[in-house]
């Protein structure tokens, strides 16, 4: 007997499908899905948790210089005549604090990117325009805000609740959503 169901498809259908699927779940925080495909989701799901979780606090602050465009009152760039008579854009060098990984945090990182879906995001407002588009980091948003809600749980980070059956295939219909 297979360690996994096969979900009717072939092994490179299958794979996207869990891929897009955990995505998505872990974005929206909950999907719709048949009853076989939320338990395989699941498992795949609770695992990336886990890691997340394991790996959360794992990281080192540091201050780092940059150099970031001055702005005027109207929020557009500042601009100067430079040494050829070209007009420049003028920098004030700013100090930042960002959160370096350690090597077993960028490794969780790294796997959680390697399997995850990139996510883009559209205002409601914009919709249609690419400029206003943005993408989600998921690995950002499993070890910042999943993980810290999950972080005194031992598993059992998701829920499946029976919705009914579906009326073209009669097949079962469930609601996956985060604990």
């Amino acid at each position: 007997m297979a360690g996994y169901r096969k979900l009717g498809r072939t092994a490179d259908q299958r794979k996207a499908l869990l891929r897009n699927q955990v995505t998505n779940l872990l974005y929206h925080g909950k999907i719709v899905t048949t009853e076989c495909r939320a338990k395989e989701v699941k498992s795949i799901a609770e695992k990336m948790i886990t890691l997340a979780i394991k790996e959360k606090d794992n990281f080192e602050t540091v201050t780092v210089k940059a150099k970031v465009a001055r702005k005027d009152k109207d929020g557009k760039n500042v601009k100067e005549a430079g040494s050829n008579g070209k007009k420049v854009t003028v920098y004030d060098e700013v100090e930042k604090q960002v959160k370096k990984d350690k090597p077993s945090r960028l490794h969780a990182r790294r796997q959680l990117n390697a399997y995850l879906y990139d996510v883009t995001e559209v205002p409601t407002e914009n919709a249609g325009k690419k400029r206003s588009t943005k993408k989600v980091d998921l690995a950002n948003k499993l070890f910042d805000e999943i993980a810290p809600k999950y972080a005194d749980r031992k598993g059992g980070y998701t829920r499946i609740v029976k919705i009914g059956q579906r009326k073209g295939d009669s097949a079962m219909e469930v609601l996956l959503e985060l604990v």
